[in-house]
């Protein structure tokens, strides 16, 4: 018996050294976190895709924005044209030289926006439709492995350490083995929850990791409905995936002008 009592107080000992040998150190949380921020980011190349974007606004019914998209990360410029509805046909934003342009084509005029702009009056920001920059503008808090759904995750837990971002604190999950977010949580100073982002699936092209869709909630935009909050909720999909090299002319003030009766 005793024997017996000796060898379950080795295994357990075993799998407890086990365990803890195979904690996320601090060194690899910092690792895996750049490599949810380098997955952001398709450099070296030019990204072209379709955007649908539908917003779901409870009470009040869904609205359908169709868009395509045009990056090239390696420079920091993006283009995006606005194809429908009919009534937003030819709007479109456009980044270069650090600084984005939203242009109407009712009056021909462009305007200056930023990044924390909402996209076409939807509950997406601008960047969130650019890479991330997570280790340069955020400090990680806390930090643990844990599981979500079928996804074994580092879940972080970041406080911003400059002000050029659009939330100051973040919880991301990043699952562990591809260093793919998985989901994301906005959070103000105060530390209300503000924004959640699920992104549960990516599709594989050309090397380079692309959501096939993200859901994002807004926790401000809610609306009591039969004794339940419900609230607005935006869907992305990213179809027609293309890496292939476009024309300088693109990314400028000059082509959505020229596409905007097109």
């Amino acid at each position: 018996m005793k024997i017996k009592n000796i060898l379950i107080t080795g295994i357990l000992l075993c799998c407890s050294v086990f365990c803890i040998s195979a904690e996320v150190t601090m060194e690899e949380a910092k690792q895996i976190l750049q490599l949810a921020e380098n997955n952001t980011a398709y450099t070296g190349t030019d990204f072209k895709a379709d955007y649908s974007i539908v917003t779901d606004t409870p009470g009040a019914g869904k609205s359908v924005t169709t868009a395509v998209m045009y990056r090239r990360d390696s420079k920091g410029m993006f283009l995006i044209r606005i194809l429908s509805p009919e009534a937003d046909k030819g709007k479109g934003y456009v980044q270069f030289d650090s600084t984005i342009w939203y242009f109407d084509p009712k009056d021909k005029q462009f305007t200056y926006s930023s990044s924390k702009s909402k996209f076409n009056n939807t509950n997406i920001n601008n960047s969130d439709l650019v890479p991330q920059i997570y280790v340069k503008n955020y400090k990680i808090d806390a930090f643990k492995e844990v599981a979500l759904g079928k996804f074994n995750c580092i879940y972080y837990e970041l406080s911003a350490t400059s002000k050029n971002v659009d939330y100051p604190i973040l919880k991301l999950w990043v699952s562990k083995d591809d260093g793919l977010i998985r989901k994301k949580e906005d959070y103000s100073l105060s530390k209300q929850l503000l924004r959640t982002t699920a992104i549960p699936s990516y599709q594989k092209i050309s090397g380079k990791n692309i959501p096939v869709g993200m859901l994002l909630v807004d926790n401000l935009r809610g609306t009591k409905i039969d004794g339940k909050v419900l609230y607005e909720k935006t869907q992305v999909s990213i179809t027609n995936v293309s890496f292939q090299a476009q024309p300088n002319t693109i990314y400028s003030k000059q082509y959505l002008e020229t596409m905007s009766d097109q």
